[in-house]
């Protein structure tokens, strides 16, 4: 995976500081703490198959397509998707491969100072909805399994809420749905801020400070225990590369257009508008009744971000019969990156879109010649640049197109 602008060391943050801090008291050598700080992330090789200025959008071919129907993957807008691609043992995008399926992933992009009026509509109903247009077209299928992780997850089913044609089933993984006293560490933080105040102030919120923010929900955590732990270990390089991947993620992090930031908070987290049915997109009711989809629902049972009480509510909502709930005694990113989740809940995932799934080379398959493929790209683009007119039209603003315990 090639990801946009990550940094050539693992990032700022605190037990960084602190293992250099060992590395000159002489329990580490130099040149072993610059290849631990300089440790890979998101090594899967994919290609940029359609990208806006809004996002680029990555295929993954696994090593034999067992499955004709591909997985899109879409991650939160706060953080970066490399998470899902974290080290080659922990990799969820390796999973899906190995069993066969081709994989699509939404990369979003750092947004622009213009793009801090773009709300959830144009992130669920245009740039998402671009995404499934591209993947059906670039995979030659008729539908495809939408898989969506944290933020990204809420989305996922916003979008199955009011287009779930194009689905073959859904997945929602640690995705905040309900915000009545059970949005956990999260909704008392987002209750307590006033999000209109910081959007005016800094137009899109600063992925730094959502990442202070977050760190400073469990402190202690996060602070002391997070540096004794790494001190302790810090002579088990396997420990401390897979830990230093998660800083590298957790402190590169991506700005929040203003607007979203301000939906998700003010109606989502406050007046938990989604599960109460309020919520409209492009004057289109979000109806979670509606979905018509097998689902899944990942839940991690010590999640303190997302709990379970905030995740599982989905599966009541939806009126489908073919629904799953899988947990696992794991964190908000422990459901991505610990060994109890790829032991357990991945061969588990994998198993349930296979059952859903038609086989490659079947009926369900209708790969594209090249030149097909070159004219639904091109289809694809006009319909990108019509979103982009739509949305200047309405009045928006559009850019030029160019913790958890990781031994879990």
């Amino acid at each position: 995976m090639t990801d946009r602008g990550v940094p050539p060391l693992a990032g700022p943050g605190p037990p960084v500081q602190a293992l250099a801090a060992v590395a000159e008291a002489g329990d580490l050598a130099t040149d072993d703490l610059l290849d631990l700080l300089t440790v890979d992330v998101g090594g899967t090789e994919g290609e940029v198959v359609h990208q806006s200025h809004a996002f680029d959008l990555r295929r993954y071919e696994p090593a034999e397509r067992r499955h004709a129907t591909p997985v899109l993957l879409t991650y939160a807008l706060v953080n970066r998707p490399y998470v899902l691609d974290l080290q080659p043992d922990r990799s969820v995008l390796r999973r899906l491969l190995e069993s066969g399926f081709a994989v699509y992933l939404i990369d979003w992009a750092e947004p622009g100072r213009l793009d801090a009026t773009l709300g959830l509509a144009d992130y669920v109903r245009r740039f998402l909805d671009d995404c499934v247009t591209a993947t059906l077209a670039d995979a030659g299928t008729g539908d495809l399994h939408l898989l969506g992780y944290c933020m990204g997850g809420t989305m996922a089913a916003m979008y199955a809420a009011i287009e779930d044609d194009p689905l073959r089933s859904l997945t929602c993984m640690a995705a905040p749905i309900a915000f009545d006293g059970t949005g956990g560490v999260l909704e008392t933080w987002a209750t307590r801020l006033e999000p209109a105040a910081l959007v005016e102030a800094c137009g899109n919120v600063p992925g730094e400070l959502l990442a202070g923010s977050f760190a400073m929900l469990e402190p202690v955590a996060h602070t002391v225990g997070k540096l004794v732990t790494l001190y302790e270990r810090a002579d088990d390089p396997a420990f401390v590369e897979t830990f230093l991947r998660m800083e590298r993620w957790i402190w590169d992090g991506v700005d929040v257009p203003g607007a979203v930031f301000r939906e998700f908070l003010e109606e989502l987290y406050r007046d938990d508008a989604l599960l109460e049915g309020s919520v409209a997109l492009r004057g289109d009711p979000v109806d979670l009744a509606a979905i018509d989809v097998p689902a899944l629902h990942l839940v991690g049972e010590d999640d303190h971000l997302v709990p379970p009480a905030s995740s599982r509510p989905l599966a009541d909502a939806i009126g489908h019969d073919d629904q799953r709930i899988l947990s696992a005694p794991v964190g908000h990113i422990g459901l991505s990156v610990s060994r109890t989740a790829h032991e357990t809940v991945w061969p588990a995932v994998t198993d349930w879109l296979a059952a859903r799934s038609d086989p490659a080379g079947g009926a369900g398959e209708t790969r594209t010649a090249p030149d097909d493929r070159a004219r639904a790209r091109a289809t694809v683009a006009a319909v990108s640049r019509r979103g982009a007119a739509e949305l200047t039209a309405d009045g928006g603003a559009v850019a030029s197109p160019d913790g958890d315990d990781v031994e879990d």
